[in-house]
């Protein structure tokens, strides 16, 4: 996943708060800039994403294209003790760098991505912060959102496919919840945030932890429905996740 692509551009920069660098596609921009990651940079061109996540989001309206800028935010109990900086091992292992080869990797392996445009770390002593554009899709909505508003009308059969699909391209997605699925009013679904994730061979360990943080997060975010109601309709995605896995297509 780190080996070359003639379509990366990168460029180091210095300030007075510490250098970094920028990971970028050529074919995308022809140079990237600091500033780009800073979303007062943009003014009225960013707008917080709402939904999802733990905030550090913003749908930006860029020269390059509508795109998503997302901060790397702590959660848990490490956010107690820093909430944006990470421990610097190197600026191919930033979470930023390996976010973008890997998504531009499962991309060209055919999985519905959105195309990251341009990484960014910036180092002060031992510690980073980071920080990523990807392209925004238009017009779609989470899983959860469907199934919060349309309940067994969400796409379960769409998303069992989608799921199925990225697990043969190795993907294994650290956090695969209901907000990383997006789907299109046709049914088009696409899969986003692959921070932390990596490319493995298919097995079925992890395959099955992906599945069950799903489902997790379906329960957590069934409001007032039933128990039920949800197991049926993660029943109907895992059902549907199985035909496809068994074709091995």
């Amino acid at each position: 996943m780190t080996g070359y692509d003639a379509a990366e551009g990168l460029i180091p920069f210095r300030d007075e708060r510490g250098y970094g660098a920028i990971l970028f596609d050529n074919t995308r921009v022809r140079q990237a800039k600091p500033e780009w990651f800073l979303p007062a940079f943009w003014g009225e061109q960013a707008r917080p994403v709402a939904s999802g996540g733990r905030g550090g989001a913003w749908f930006v309206d860029a020269p390059f294209g509508s795109s998503v800028l997302r901060c790397y935010l702590r959660g848990g109990l490490a956010a107690n003790f820093s909430r944006d900086r990470y421990w610097w091992r190197g600026a191919n292992r930033t979470r930023s760098f390996a976010e973008f080869r890997l998504t531009r990797g499962m991309a060209a392996k055919g999985v519905p991505v959105p195309r990251p445009i341009a990484a960014y770390y910036r180092r002060e002593g031992h510690f980073y912060s980071a920080a990523i554009l990807i392209e925004r899709i238009d017009d779609v909505r989470t899983l959860a959102d469907r199934a919060v508003v349309a309940g067994d009308g969400a796409p379960w059969e769409e998303a069992g496919r989608l799921i199925a699909r990225i697990h043969r391209a190795g993907l294994d997605h650290a956090d695969l919840n209901a907000h990383n699925l997006l789907f299109d009013p046709t049914g088009r679904g696409w899969v986003i945030d692959l921070d932390r994730g990596e490319q493995r061979i298919p097995a079925t360990g992890w395959r099955e932890g992906n599945l069950a943080r799903l489902k997790r997060s379906l329960l957590k975010l069934r409001g007032a429905r039933p128990i039920e109601e949800v197991e049926r309709d993660f029943a109907r995605l895992r059902a549907a996740y199985d035909r496809v896995w068994a074709r091995g297509t």
